[in-house]
This record gives structure tokens, sequence and C-alpha cells, in this order.
């Protein structure tokens, strides 16, 4: 592979190991992790806080840096946090060392994506752009798939699938080194600085409203999902990877998000992914009476998320042209702040009235993310 397709390649893989391996693959290896280190739940709180302030500042410095230190250098640097924090968590002895590991595995999944897109944006020509956006965000559904097979193959071995991780951290990181281009090996786009000033915009606070209660309405299933399946649809670990896989592999489908985009409009798009993650936390609600549904479910949703993450991606990089650090970042930054405030409700209303109550009551605040959509024409 040469050029925009081996750069395409290198930041899908590069999405596929800082969401998918250092994020996501946590959740599931998580009970394994706490019988070895003998962690509390409030412990595992407060490393998975850890980790997602990390992600949050790792978006800040990736966005408002990427122009002054180059996307290169800051993609790379991605993939070595990705790659130290699984290489730590692999030989964590403490709750000290493991959430130290976890902040930089969080760290690495904030600086990934804003580069990526500032990359593209200045080495794809524009009507191309989508499409690549949209491919490089699923690249978190791949993550997921191999995740969730080597949860499934060997769920005890914990500190050799980290390793193992780590391993594929340092070939992505490579790969990245040597397919991102340097900044003197392409004609840049002059991006203008973004100031505070123009950090709002007409749109701004629609796609912020919208991200938020979109990510909200997600954590029923990447905060809750497992337990719920663990606890009130007593599926084993092994079942609960398999929906992982399913997810995964139904994720896959976003790589179409800038055809979609294309095709039948940007506002049409996340719409309609929008509406079906609200109709699947219905249906997961009903998966308490047949929990087998649970695993359709869980593919539509995550058709659904990675598609209406890629529709919050080109709507924001839409908005800033000038810059498309911010463009992406600033979406993302607001999905994860969503989760976060999203988190402590919905553990509240199952406690209080039982996880249908909570998924009910969740579907309803992602469908209201509707209301705000973007213009025709953005």
């Amino acid at each position: 592979m040469r050029g925009r397709s081996n750069l395409v390649a290198a930041a899908f893989c590069l999405t596929a190991l800082s969401y998918g391996l250092a994020r996501f693959a946590y959740r599931l290896l998580l009970p394994e992790i706490r019988e070895e280190i003998s962690l509390s739940a409030t412990v595992a709180g407060w490393i998975g806080g850890g980790s997602f302030v990390a992600y949050c500042v790792g978006i800040i410095f990736a966005s408002g840096l990427s122009k002054r230190l180059g996307e290169r250098l800051i993609a790379v640097l991605a993939g070595v946090m990705a790659t130290a924090g699984m290489s730590f968590v692999s030989i964590s002895q403490s709750a000290f060392g493991l959430g130290c590991a976890m902040t930089l595995s969080g760290l690495s999944t904030g600086l990934t994506s804003p580069p990526l897109a500032v990359a593209v944006a200045n080495w794809m020509e524009e009507k191309a752009r989508p499409r690549a956006n949209g491919i490089i965000n699923a690249g978190t559904a791949i993550g997921i798939v191999f995740s969730g097979f080597v949860v499934i193959a060997s769920p005890e071995s914990w500190r050799e699938l980290y390793g193992v991780f780590a391993a594929i951290g340092a070939a992505v990181t490579l790969w990245l080194y040597l397919a991102v281009p340097r900044a003197n090996a392409l004609v840049k786009r002059d991006f203008p600085a973004l100031s505070l000033g123009n950090l709002v915009r007409h749109g701004t606070g629609s796609l912020c409203i919208s991200a938020f209660l979109t990510g909200a309405g997600s954590t029923a299933i990447w905060t809750f999902g497992a337990n719920i399946m663990r606890h009130d649809y007593v599926f084993s670990n092994t079942q609960v990877a398999i929906t992982w896989v399913v997810i995964g592999v139904s994720g896959l489908f976003g790589a179409t998000t800038g055809f979609l985009a294309d095709r039948f409009g940007l506002r049409s798009t996340h719409r309609v992914s929008v509406s079906i993650m609200a109709l699947t936390l219905m249906g997961f609600a009903a998966a308490s009476m047949y929990p087998f549904l649970g695993f359709g479910v869980m593919g539509l949703f995550g058709m659904a998320y990675i598609v209406a993450t890629g529709s919050y991606l080109l709507w924001g990089i839409a908005l800033y042209k000038g810059s498309p650090a911010v463009g992406l970042g600033l979406p993302f930054l607001v999905l994860a702040l969503g989760q976060t405030a999203g988190a402590p409700l919905f553990g509240a209303i199952w406690d209080l009235a039982g996880s249908n109550a909570a998924l009910l009551s969740f579907s309803m605040v992602t469908a209201c993310g509707l209301f705000w959509s973007a213009r025709t024409g953005v």
C-alpha cells in the first residue's frame, strides 16, 4: 500500500488499538483483573475515572496543538502511550500501578482522533475525506471484535493478552511513523489558528447538545450492558464476550458513514442512526423476557453507535473547516462528557426502579438528541 490508502489503513489500526484494545478490552477483562489484584468496586471506579480524565486531557491537547506540533508527532505519541499503557497493565501488581497504566491508555485514546482528522484534511481531496474519516472511525469496531475473540480464547490470561496487545501497539506505532506524511512531504492546507472568539459558531450548540445526549444514552450499553447481561440475563463471561464481538462486527458497518452521508445527507444519517440507538435500548429492555434477543439488539447498537459517532465527526469537521482537529475533538469530548454524566444517573435509576426502567429512560434521553441535528448543506 502506498500514499493515501496506507495512511487510512494505519489510522484505522491506531483507532482499533487505542479505542478497541487500550480502552474497551479492560472492561471485558476487569472481573479477572479485580480478582487477581484484589480491587474493590470503588477503586476500580477511580481507575476508570482517571482514565476518563486522561482521555479528556488528550483530546484537548491534540485538538489545540495538532497544528503546532504536527499530526505525525501526535499520532505517533498516541501509539506510544497505548503501547506503554498496555505494557504496564501486563506487569501491574497493585491498584496504583494499574491506575497509572490505564491513565496512559486513556491518554492515548484522547490523542488518537484529532491528528488523524488533520492528516486526512491535509492529504486527501475534499470529496474523499468523509469516507476516509468514516473508515478510520470504524477502527473501534475491529478492536472490539479482536478483544472479544481473545477474551473468549484466553479469559484467565489477561497479563499475557495485554503483552500481546502491547506488541501489536509497537507495530502499529512504527507503521504510523512511516505512513503519516512528514510536514515537508506535502503541501499543507493553510488552516488558520482557532481563537476562543471563533470557537463558538452557528451550529455548535446543536452539535454539543445532541452529542451530549447521545453519549449519555450510550452509557447504558458501554458502562452497564455487561453487568445487565451477567446479573439480569444470567449470561456467562463467554456469552458477554460474544456479544462484544457481535457489537464490533456490526460496528464495521460504520465504515460506510461517509458514503451514507454523501448519498442520503448528513442530517438523515445522523437522525436514523440515533433513532436506531434509542430503539435498541428499548429492545435491550425487552430482552429481559427473551435473553438471547440481546445478541441481535447489541448488534444493532454497535452498527448505530459507530455511524452516529461518525456523523458527529463529519458534522464537527464541516462546522470547523479551518480546524479539523477541533471539529473532531469537540464532539468526541462532549460525547465522553455525556457518558460520564449519564453513568451515575443510569445507576441511580437502576437501583431505584430496576434495569428495565433505566433502559427505557435512557432510550428517551437518546431520542431527545434527534431534536438537534446537522443543518441541511453542512
